[in-house]
């Protein structure tokens, strides 16, 4: 029997101020075909998973704290025991508006890697050369500081041509 110990997985910190842990997928000993799961701890106060897509279904669990939710044109609240689900390719951000850290649960389908993450740490997220949806009114901003960097490389791009 295979078993992921989430006190033995050492996850990934990413600039939006959180840290990711795969349970299933990824680095995990864990692997499914059609899923991946993993846990995520976003920092107190603005911790976040930046706003973008993907081409996966998934669910966002809340287990412990609050959170700023924003999918498509829609912002809301949720607390511990709340699940969110996200439709394919729909733009989404999580904040957390706590002031402890906000434990929650991903779990998307089919498995695979999700882009975004390495966008994130190239510092290109939303995707450069992809028009993204502005953030539900009132929705806090994305923190990650990849949407410039985004911006100012479309910008070198354009002066190249």
């Amino acid at each position: 029997m295979k078993i992921a110990d989430l006190r033995k997985i050492e996850g990934h910190r990413y600039p939006a101020r959180r840290r990711t842990q795969n349970v299933v997928g990824g680095a995990s000993p864990l692997q499914a075909k059609n899923f991946a799961m993993g846990f995520v701890t976003l920092d107190a106060n603005g911790g976040q998973v930046p706003w973008h897509n993907q081409e996966q279904e998934e669910v966002y669990f809340i287990l412990e704290g609050k959170a700023e939710m924003c999918l498509g044109s829609e912002r809301r609240v949720l607390r511990g025991g709340q699940a969110a689900y996200i439709p394919r390719r729909v733009f989404h951000q999580v904040t957390n508006i706590g002031r402890t850290p906000l434990k929650m649960i991903y779990c998307y389908g089919p498995a695979g890697d999700v882009a975004h993450w390495k966008q994130e740490l190239a510092g290109t997220l939303p995707k450069a050369g992809v028009e993204a949806p502005s953030l539900p009114r009132g929705a806090r901003p994305q923190v990650s500081g990849t949407v410039e960097k985004a911006k100012s490389r479309k910008v070198t791009q354009r002066e190249k041509k």
